[in-house]
């Protein structure tokens, strides 16, 4: 280490008490973190690319610094959906330093990793207060049984109103009308239940119906439509 001529000519003077950093919850504990193998928890956030047209949900679960586990959802441009499944395979195994300062294919899920990164180091995990924190396999809970991301995709004009087509119930297939023309309720396929359902060898047709639901008074309809094509 190089000093200038200064500071070698200037006179000690000794630190006085080092408490070290501030503790932060830690998976049921308070941690002085000094070191990146210090940091554990599991969070989730969302990043955005820099014309904001596309979004990433990232779920990582850190233990000893090291990313165990990584979910990857985006929604915006078609290339993202490659670009999720790169960063997949990079961001397990690394420190979360290392994903921090690696190139994740995508600027929203590059985005995702830094507001995740701040979380984390600061303590602010959903597994702050939880003692030792959530098992590897945590982050797939959030998709559910059928293994999809719970998405809502609606569509609306102001000609002809509200279309939905996506909710977490899953993919839907008709919507309910009252007697005014306001939606009360629809029908919707859980598509991961059904192509479960197909693989186990479960006839199409079966499957289909097997994975069919309703919400809301949809029995009650005066008119049902089909929201792709009327």
């Amino acid at each position: 280490m190089n000093f200038s001529k200064e500071i070698e000519n200037m006179v000690c003077v000794k630190k006085g008490c080092n408490h070290g950093p501030a503790p932060i919850p830690e998976e049921g504990k308070w941690v002085q973190a000094r070191e990146i193998k210090d940091i554990s928890g599991l969070t989730h956030g969302i990043g955005w690319c820099a014309p904001q047209q596309g979004a990433c949900k990232l779920t990582l679960n850190v233990k000893e610094g090291i990313i165990r586990e990584a979910l990857v959802e985006t929604i915006g441009c078609s290339g993202m959906t490659h670009s999720a499944a790169m960063a997949g395979e990079i961001l397990t195994g690394k420190t979360i330093l290392e994903a921090l300062n690696t190139d994740l294919v995508c600027d929203a899920i590059n985005t995702a990793m830094r507001e995740l990164f701040l979380q984390i180091v600061y303590g602010r995990t959903q597994s702050a207060f939880s003692e030792d924190g959530l098992e590897i396999g945590a982050g797939l809970e959030d998709l559910g049984k059928g293994h999809r991301s719970q998405v809502a995709t609606i569509y609306s004009t102001e000609a002809k109103g509200v279309r939905y087509l996506e909710m977490a119930e899953g993919y839907i297939t008709k919507i309910a009308l009252d007697a005014e023309g306001q939606v009360i309720g629809y029908e919707f396929v859980r598509l991961g239940v059904m192509m479960d359902k197909i693989k186990q060898g479960i006839p199409c047709e079966q499957a289909l119906k097997e994975a069919t639901g309703t919400y809301g008074r949809f029995n009650e309809a005066v008119q049902v439509i089909d929201p792709r094509k009327q």
